[in-house]
């Protein structure tokens, strides 16, 4: 492989380092010293092998404090053929010092007319080069590449996950959410790091509130690009490289969300009157008493020894968490409309402080502001508290929760129709059964009357 790599690099003509192999390092949860280790490395060895085809060698190291559990995988970019790929000289064949094959003899000759050391020659008939392996693969230069190889080993490793906390997210770059920067021991800029973090989450705790209050991923992706991504841009080519104007641009961002997710709050708040308005109509339109006629019997199903049922549907194990998950569904929703109340009434208290002017009112205007103040820290606190209830539901964020969810209820609506098809399935088998019970009732009652 080496040899092949080496030969490679030096046909290509490139400058500087010919790489042979490259290297990963998968960092593991320290709850996994507990497996086997030959077991746990040869698992993401040949994890790694099956996925992608290609040799592998790693190795499973720990520091002294016990504090860094990884493993390093060094892996081939080719492939090992199944057959060699062999080339015959058709005729002598010549190549130079640096392996260059040249057309004429001349060309490897020195001035006596000899051939200069290092250079060789082919003979017709002889083997000219052997092919052991493929080319390289382009997927590893590939930009995706790397966050591919961290979903497979985000996967494999929470599978193998002890604990809940020990389970792993990958970061989606192009995501509704904006990543936070660790802060490393003795950074001179650690002050800056946390106060561009603090913006991040708020933006984050707003994308919450937003999948929550029922807004699309689609509107939350475009307020991001519009607000955030393009005004970065062009912040850039005006400004040139200022990271601290993010947190203006960042805060600028959170208030159109904000905005979003009022629209959004009002306009469900309208459909909720309409609805309550067309049942209210509909209720005292059939407000006379219901005859008993008017009930339709409710078939029930039940089971006879005689009569051969339908199996009935079995439950799904996803649907285990729907109690639990719709109960946070709509404790969050209950949370999140508190937020918006006192937001509201925040917006009214502005509003009436810039409508307060004059000398005579100083001491309202002051007042407003404290209580505007104390609002601020309220929302805040409150906004944290309900991204901190998703996290402690054991997700990463609202939309981890809400993708759960979504496939809970598709669950759920899935089985409640196989559940009734299986219904109307007995329902059929029962009367088909008191049809046949009845006709063979009828044909000995009036075998008994002949008989008479």
């Amino acid at each position: 492989m080496a040899k092949c790599n080496q030969e490679s690099f030096v046909q290509s003509g490139s400058d500087g380092k010919c790489i042979e192999a490259r290297e990963l390092i998968i960092a593991l949860p320290e709850s996994f010293v507990h497996y086997d280790p030959e077991y746990l490395l040869k698992r993401f060895t040949d994890h790694f092998k099956q996925k992608y085809k290609v040799e592998c060698i790693s190795a499973l190291h720990h520091n002294k404090r016990k504090t860094n559990y990884h493993i390093h995988l060094i892996f081939a970019e080719r492939q090992l053929l199944d057959k060699p790929v062999e080339k015959i000289a058709t005729r002598n064949m010549f190549y130079d010092e640096m392996g260059k094959h040249r057309r004429t003899k001349k060309e490897i000759l020195d001035e006596a007319g000899n051939i200069r050391k290092r250079c060789r020659v082919v003979r017709k008939g002889e083997m000219y080069e052997r092919k052991l392996f493929t080319k390289k693969n382009e997927l590893f230069k590939a930009d995706g590449y790397l966050d591919e190889v961290k979903r497979v080993y985000t996967d494999l490793i929470n599978t193998f996950a002890i604990k809940e906390e020990d389970k792993l997210h990958v970061f989606e770059k192009n995501g509704m959410y904006l990543a936070t920067k660790k802060v490393g021991k003795n950074n001179p800029k650690a002050a800056e790091i946390e106060a561009d973090n603090k913006v991040r989450m708020q933006w984050n705790q707003t994308v919450d509130r937003a999948l929550i209050s029922g807004g699309a991923k689609k509107d939350i992706l475009d307020v991001k690009r519009e607000k955030i991504s393009e005004e970065v841009k062009h912040s850039i080519e005006i400004y040139g490289n200022r990271p601290f104007f993010l947190a203006d641009i960042i805060i600028l961002a959170i208030k159109a969300l904000e905005l979003l997710i009022s629209k959004v709050l009002l306009a469900a708040a309208k459909e909720v009157e309409k609805v309550v308005d067309v049942v209210h109509e509909k209720v005292v339109e059939n407000d006379a008493p219901i005859t008993e006629a008017e009930i339709k019997p409710e078939l029930k199903v039940q089971e006879s020894a005689q009569i051969q049922l339908p199996k009935k549907p079995e439950k799904p194990l996803l649907l285990s968490k729907y109690s639990a998950i719709m109960d946070l569904d709509a404790e969050l929703k209950r949370r999140n409309d508190e937020i918006f109340r006192v937001e509201r009434e925040r917006s009214n208290l502005e509003i009436e402080l810039s409508e307060c002017s004059g000398v005579f009112k100083q001491k309202r205007r002051k007042e407003l502001q404290e209580q505007i103040s104390i609002l601020d820290g309220k929302a805040e606190k409150m906004k944290a508290e309900l991204s901190r209830m998703i996290q402690d539901a054991g997700y990463a964020n609202a939309s981890e929760f809400y993708t759960e969810l979504f496939m809970v209820r598709e669950e759920k609506r899935k089985y409640d129709e196989a559940c009734k098809k299986w219904q109307q399935k007995c329902v059929e088998v029962k009367i088909e059964a008191q049809r046949n019970g009845t006709g063979k009732e009828q044909s000995r009652l009036s075998d008994i009357g002949r008989s008479i």
